[in-house]
């Protein structure tokens, strides 16, 4: 097919994604600023020691991935890092927030920076291996060993201590997502994860259709086995769309990119469509193990791993429709939102 030239050497489709990134770029500063105010009178300072410039600036250097690869950067990414070892080099660059945030915050680790650069450095090399021997359509044993170590750095919160403040703990989950997209957008070029953060009509009547499905069952269920607890309350409108934003963002958006972009999509292209999405589905659900235990106890949360589950068979379904994750993060969105106001 003949490709379209729209003057300036630039076909439609580039022309197109130049738009989205520069629209991207004016939204990013808006928010980065509007979140600087927000976080400043948050009280957050105060949770840090008096290191929240470097904290925040750490922050914005990490979502920068996040929010660029979700307005097709990855194709210009592509075609600027044509040599493996060049894209295999740039994913030092995922360790430097926290560098960033921990040199004048004085709780620097070597331990942890090499953590970090070990686990980027390798899952590039995994990934770039894996693209050579088996495409951009199959997945491979390297795949396996790179969703293994990236999943289980997240559960078993190996970097937690990267920004050990109360309120920032999370952050280090921020690198491995950087890493998943960059290794698999730029790197691994794997095809129908979906990854998009320019909503369409379709993604929000397929995140709420699923929604609704699930939250008659979950909800019998978690109040029969005693997880789930009705709270009538009528939250501040500006509460609610904050939670729903930060959840979007920063607890859908990644897990969904991890269970259905990754994880559903490739073993989809292996086993088919109802067996990735019942194994996913399990996986998903056994990721909530060890959650909402309480501070410092040790077990085996079965009632939110079997809730876990059903909800991920819901947010796959909402992930199958049209290959988007937007699609399945407004379901996984729209539950947690729910639980965490009104069913805690």
């Amino acid at each position: 097919m003949q490709r379209v030239s729209i003057g300036l050497g630039m076909t439609a489709p580039e022309a197109t994604r130049g738009k989205s990134l520069r629209i991207a770029t004016i939204l990013f500063v808006v928010l980065v600023v509007f979140g600087w105010e927000l976080v400043a009178a948050s009280g957050l300072a105060n949770r840090v020691q008096g290191h929240l410039l470097s904290a925040y600036i750490s922050f914005a250097l990490l979502v920068i991935p996040i929010w660029f690869f979700g307005f097709g950067i990855a194709d210009p990414v592509q075609a600027l890092l044509r040599n493996p070892l060049a894209r295999v080099s740039v994913t030092a660059v995922f360790s430097l927030p926290y560098a960033v945030f921990a040199l004048p915050a004085h709780e620097f680790r070597w331990r942890i920076q090499l953590g970090f650069l070990l686990i980027c450095g390798g899952g590039a090399v995994l990934l770039e291996w894996a693209r050579q021997r088996h495409g951009t359509k199959r997945g491979g044993w390297q795949d396996f060993i790179v969703l293994a170590a990236l999943g289980l750095s997240v559960d078993l919160r190996a970097f937690e201590s990267a920004w050990p403040y109360p309120g920032i703990s999370g952050m280090s989950k921020l690198v491995l997502v950087d890493l998943a997209l960059y290794g698999y957008l730029v790197i691994r070029q794997l095809e129908g994860i979906g990854y998009d953060l320019r909503p369409k009509l379709e993604d929000f009547r397929m995140g709420v259709r699923e929604f609704l499905y699930l939250t008659p069952i979950v909800v019998a269920l978690g109040l029969a086995l005693h997880f789930l607890h009705w709270h009538p309350i009528l939250p501040r409108i500006w509460a609610l769309v904050g939670a729903w934003a930060f959840t979007f963002l920063f607890i859908a958006i990644p897990e969904e990119l991890f269970f259905r972009g990754l994880v559903q999509n490739l073993l989809e292209r292996r086993w088919g469509t109802r067996i990735a999405l019942s194994i996913t589905s399990v996986l998903f659900g056994l990721s909530h193990f060890n959650k909402r235990l309480g501070t410092g106890v040790v077990g085996f949360n079965w009632r939110y791993v079997l809730l876990a589950t059903i909800a991920g068979i819901f947010y796959g379904r909402a992930w199958l429709a049209k290959k988007r994750i937007m699609a399945s993060a407004i379901t996984h969105t729209s539950v947690d939102v729910t639980w965490g106001i009104w069913m805690r």
